[in-house]
């Protein structure tokens, strides 16, 4: 029998069944470079459990978005970005552009980001 997380592309990364260019790993959380970047600096950091989104999130899960968030902050300084700024994104769902179905952070920055995104 599959899971969903089977065939998930970041799953699949975390795995390391596919590459990429990995800047963070602990037991809990994954994060490496996007490879289509939309930014001077863009990465992902996930969880490497499987959740489809943000709406999958469980009650009581709230520490594992808190560690998401701290280790993005992490890296963005050590990428350089503390002192000029970051965006940390999080697409929900389909219409939102969502396009990979496991929840993720991105990060970019590096250049002035307008707004409003879309």
């Amino acid at each position: 029998m599959t899971s969903p997380a089977d065939g998930c592309l970041f799953c699949r990364i975390v795995r390391r069944e596919l590459p990429a260019r990995v800047l963070f790993e602990d037991g809990r959380l994954f994060a490496f470079e996007d490879v289509r970047p939309q930014a001077p600096a863009h990465f992902l950091v996930v969880p490497k459990e499987h959740f489809a989104s943000l709406a999958d999130i469980p009650a009581g899960r709230e520490g594992l978005l808190g560690e998401i968030l701290l280790r993005a902050r992490t890296i963005a300084g050590e990428k350089g970005l503390a002192g000029s700024g970051y965006r940390i994104v999080l697409n929900t769902g389909a219409e939102a552009g969502q396009s990979v179905f496991h929840i993720h952070f991105h990060v970019l920055g590096g250049r002035p980001l307008g707004w409003p995104p879309g």
